[in-house]
């Protein structure tokens, strides 16, 4: 039924609905340290938070502090799924079609998503996190490398994003992008995007779509 190799997801606001509590947490942030950027909070998604604290707050002390409070919120974040997503993952497993996360964030963080979600790892061959690239997204690296772990050409690999900046990459690793129009207005992923969807309970079908345009 798909005939996508493979399927890479990002995390936040495609996998887990923690996207608003982020905006929300650098929204904060802003407010403290004034970058003075407009919407900063939406301009940093799809960043590591290295390239994040590197270009917006030079300080090596903020960077300690924004750090530590960064640290302290996620210990305490509550992860949930979005509706639709284990469905999705059972159905690539019974086809044989490996998945991969390919996210910004660091390994203590997904060691509490996984601790939290007992079972929630063992549906990807490969989690990328901030660990095992040079260069944020949009850069494709951390794409090519997901594919690469799973032994898949990047443009036979689907990549699920919700970010501007995540979209560019997946396009950029030649990978048929579905943006998901969870933290951004549809509009704002049309024209970069191959697909938009509206929440992941529509993936599947978007996939579909994708292994439609591989014939």
């Amino acid at each position: 039924m798909i005939k996508i190799n493979a399927v890479l997801f990002d995390l936040d606001g495609v996998l887990t609905d923690t996207e608003g509590t982020y905006t929300q947490f650098w929204s904060d942030v802003d407010r403290r340290y004034h970058t003075g950027i407009d919407n900063f909070a939406l301009v940093i998604k799809g960043n590591t938070l290295d390239n994040i604290l590197s270009t917006y707050f030079p300080d090596p002390d903020t960077q300690r502090l924004i750090r530590a409070d960064l640290a302290d919120f996620e210990a305490k974040m509550h992860y949930q799924l979005f509706d639709g997503v284990l469905p999705l993952l059972d159905v690539l497993k019974c086809n044989n079609i490996p998945a991969a996360i390919v996210t910004s964030s660091n390994r203590v963080k997904m060691d509490g998503l996984f601790a939290q979600l007992p079972g929630f790892r063992e549906n990807f061959a490969a989690v990328i996190t901030d660990e095992d690239i040079s260069r944020s997204k949009p850069d494709p690296e951390g794409y090519i490398l997901a594919a690469k772990r799973l032994g898949v050409d990047p443009t036979l690999c689907a990549v699920f994003e919700d970010s501007v900046a995540g979209v560019m990459a997946g396009k950029a690793s030649g990978a048929f992008v579905v943006g998901v129009a969870t933290t951004n207005t549809p509009d704002k992923l049309c024209d970069i995007a191959d697909i938009v969807i509206g929440s992941m309970g529509e993936a599947l079908a978007a996939l579909r779509r994708a292994a439609r345009r591989a014939d």
